[in-house]
């Protein structure tokens, strides 16, 4: 029974901790998605990925060495014809074969390149290929940073249509018991007390679509950030308004992360378009080699001058020198295309610049028109309110009907919704207008 009692109690716990709930701030949740999600890892494996082109590149100027050997067996040796004068029988021709049945050869070769134009090219464009990857690294971090700030502040927005709609199902409630008891007392109509009754049956339908709703965008925030879709979450209770936002002078976009980028691409198009040129340029190489070679009528691997078999070295140094002369006009093809491709990247550079200047512009006029309507949609929620207390009254006393309290009711769960949707609508504007200002990483601290 203890065993039993103690496997419970840790099952028990374990379960507890399971269903753990996290409470998960925008700065947490953005630096779990940096370190998780797929794609921040497969760009921060292209970082790691192009030391190892550097080396590959840079194995290309250190020398190379390399081991053969050969075993052969010659069944039938080949014959040469050879004057007959040179055995002391002119006018014959004498077939003399040449070799052994048993040859082998074992050879180390080692060749270092002099000069070759397109390997210290190669090497610059690997080292700018790192560059590369490291704003690209960047960019996708203020990819990720969006999203995941995106979704979080609708999952926000959503909590704050569900404690909206709490607070209606609240006070209609009460509504609906002083109707209920003003009924059982004959002072009030059945038609009266059904009504409030539809209201708050269709009012808990809709809090059940948010309460799915919420959930829903939750699980969509833990696909975003990498996390388990078992984990549970929430957000940190807190209010947030909209603070004045001084929109300050359009920054410089050629230090944006998406033109920089580009910008890199160019320079790596240069360094290929500097290879290939190096195609016309000479090469020139030192090799040497350094081996045995054994023959005889036996098995030669193991085998002495006693057994047959005879062994001698043999060594070479050289230089190796090419000199391009005609390639048919390939070798400018290719530079004409790279040339292509250079020009293509300018275009794109001009039009990422005006996309980036557009995008600016774009978000400055919708931070500016947010403000305006959050200020309007937070006085309305004032009226509103003020137009409910009222009306509540005025019911109480029986100088209103039951439809305009309701109304009254409706009236101001659609300003607070309202005033939700604004301050969602600020908010997504606010992470463009930071994005717009290269400072997405702002929200991490």
């Amino acid at each position: 029974m203890k065993k039993v009692f103690l496997i419970s109690a840790l099952l028990l716990q374990f379960f507890a901790q399971a269903q753990e709930v996290k409470v998960l701030s925008l700065k947490e949740a953005i630096n779990y998605a940096l370190q998780n999600k797929a794609e921040s890892k497969k760009a921060q494996l292209d970082i790691e990925n192009s030391e190892y082109l550097i080396q590959e590149v840079r194995s290309r100027a250190l020398p190379q060495i390399s081991m053969n050997g050969a075993l052969n067996y010659n069944p039938i040796i080949q014959e040469t014809a050879l004057p007959g004068e040179v055995f002391g029988q002119p006018g014959t021709t004498i077939l003399i074969p040449f070799g052994q049945e048993w040859s082998s050869t074992g050879t180390v070769s080692v060749s270092q390149a002099i000069f070759d134009y397109s390997v210290f090219t190669g090497l610059k464009a690997a080292k700018s290929t790192r560059e590369f990857y490291k704003i690209n690294k960047e960019l996708t971090d203020e990819q990720v940073i969006e999203r995941v700030a995106s979704a979080y502040y609708q999952i926000y927005i959503q909590q704050q249509k569900l404690t909206i709609i709490d607070s209606t199902i609240k006070n209609t409630t009460k509504v609906r018991n002083i109707i209920k008891g003003q009924y059982d007392n004959g002072l009030a109509k059945k038609i009266d007390l059904d009504r409030t009754i539809v209201k708050l049956s269709n009012i808990i339908s809709q809090r059940q679509q948010i309460v799915s709703a919420v959930e829903q965008q939750g699980n969509s925030l833990k696909f975003l950030i990498g996390m388990p879709m078992s984990a549970k979450i929430e957000l940190p209770k807190t209010d947030f308004e909209a603070p004045a936002i001084l929109l300050e002078a359009a920054p410089d976009m050629q230090k944006r992360t998406e033109y920089q980028l580009i910008k890199q691409q160019e320079k790596l198009l240069t360094y290929e378009r500097k290879s290939i040129v190096a195609q016309y340029y000479p090469t020139l190489s030192l090799a040497g080699n350094y081996g045995f070679q054994g023959q005889g009528k036996e098995f030669p691997l193991g085998a002495k001058p006693a057994d047959g078999v005879y062994w001698s070295d043999f060594a070479s140094i050289g230089l190796n020198l090419r000199i391009p002369i005609f390639t048919g006009f390939a070798t400018r093809s290719r530079v004409r295309q790279s040339d292509i491709k250079l020009k293509k990247v300018l275009a794109d550079l001009e039009d990422t610049q005006l996309g980036l200047d557009l995008a600016y512009n774009n978000a400055k006029a919708r931070i500016e028109n947010t403000l305006i309507s959050i200020d309007a949609q937070k006085e309305n929620t004032q009226l509103a309110q003020n137009v409910l207390e009222n009306t509540r009254n005025n019911y109480q006393q029986g100088l209103t009907p039951l439809t305009d309290l309701l109304d009254a009711e409706n009236a101001l769960t659609d300003a607070r919704n309202s005033y939700s949707n604004s301050l969602l609508e600020y908010k997504l504007a606010e992470i463009q207008l930071i994005k717009s200002q290269g400072a997405l990483k702002s929200l991490l601290n």
